[in-house]
């Protein structure tokens, strides 16, 4: 054989052996997309809500939870590329008696195009002064509907909270603590700086806190008791449900981080069945699946969170007047509302005056240089 028919014949073998790994390669993208769209799609079938809406003046009429009428249009938000959104964190584990209140409640606003998040976190032990409905604890009311008809808590309570707050919430999703401990650990964990020594322990519903200040990487009972961290029975100091909250945004960000990771992508498929079976929500089968399958593409940027000022005088929070204003003005702005609030917070949840307090926002380098180490 000559030099130049070895060398061609070598050149052909570099291209099949190219040509079958990249087709290897594409098979592989194509097999992961393929079952990335499976899992996401029998996870919507288990988390997505019963397609039913209630008018919102309904919700307030009554004690009586209203019945659910034909299927209406979410209420417009005038950028299309922009949606609001109320995020409950609820409790139903074993022990706990199956309450279903909500320990974490957050509402906020997500622009597509700016990729900006802003949230506002309500603590649960603000006090709501509906006009038509007992005044109760904001995070009371979730569990209210839910306990009336579990089939449309979502839709009910995030009406109520629309024309209460006057915020037209787009969406609402619930997960419950296990759901927020099994997707930590399927991330492999995070990195978190605990704020404070945190030491709690409740044997009628098997709490047992023990976390230290300090850099360390949490498992998912960690991070779940770090988010729900206020008392101490163990000689610890004790929290508030304004830090609290900050924690709940500190590991929310830290799983966005995780979640878009080449670790965080690999487990995808174990988190969608997670998801699945510890998420509900009324957004739109078809709007979860293209979110789902393009995560990396909505996720947000930057993460602006609007502080509260608050005071304790038992049994409620009070929050500084003039800071709701400006932070329900703020998730306005972002969804693209331009008509002013017309909510005074000092008619309807338990409030004092003051000054607000400075906006405060968290760009993705400062979370991933104190938080995601």
């Amino acid at each position: 054989m000559t030099m130049f028919k070895m060398k061609k014949q070598t050149r052909k073998i570099i291209l099949i052996v190219l040509v079958s790994i990249l087709s290897v390669v594409i098979i592989g993208v194509c097999s992961f997309t393929g079952y990335m769209y499976l899992k996401a799609d029998a996870a919507i079938e288990k988390i997505a809500a019963p397609k039913s809406e209630v008018k919102l003046k309904s919700v307030l009429k009554t004690n009586v939870v209203p019945e659910v009428t034909e299927e209406v249009q979410p209420v417009e938000v005038k950028k299309a590329n922009a949606f609001t959104f109320v995020l409950a964190g609820v409790d139903n584990r074993e022990g706990s008696g199956g309450t279903m209140n909500s320990d974490v409640l957050m509402f906020g606003s997500l622009n597509m195009d700016t990729k900006l998040s802003t949230l506002v976190s309500i603590p649960r032990d603000v006090q709501l002064k509906p006009a038509e409905l007992e005044a109760r604890k904001i995070n009371y009311y979730y569990a209210h509907y839910y306990a009336k008809d579990k089939d449309t808590a979502i839709s009910n309570t995030k009406s109520f909270f629309s024309e209460l707050l006057d915020l037209p919430l787009d969406y609402m999703i619930v997960i419950d603590f296990d759901g927020l401990r099994k997707i930590v650990d399927a991330l492999g964990g995070l990195d978190i700086d605990v704020d404070m020594n945190m030491r709690y322990v409740d044997t009628a519903d098997g709490t047992n806190i023990n976390l230290k200040k300090g850099l360390q990487h949490l498992n998912g009972k960690q991070a779940l008791d770090f988010v729900r961290y206020r008392k101490s029975n163990m000689g610890t100091d004790e929290s508030s449900d304004i830090a609290r909250n900050g924690r709940q945004q500190q590991v929310l960000s830290g799983m966005l981080n995780e979640m878009t990771s080449l670790g965080g992508i690999t487990q995808w498929g174990n988190i969608l069945e997670i998801i699945g079976d510890h998420v509900k929500t009324d957004i739109p089968a078809d709007q979860l699946r293209s979110w789902i399958l393009h995560f990396s593409d909505i996720k947000p940027q930057e993460i602006r969170t609007m502080p509260l000022t608050s005071r304790w005088d038992n049994p409620y929070i009070y929050l500084m007047e003039n800071d709701v204003s400006v932070a329900f003005n703020a998730l306005r702005t972002q969804a693209g509302l331009t008509s002013d609030l017309t909510m005074n917070p000092a008619d309807i949840m338990s409030t004092y005056p003051g000054e607000p307090a400075p906006e405060i926002e968290i760009p993705p380098d400062f979370i991933r240089e104190h938080y995601m180490h």
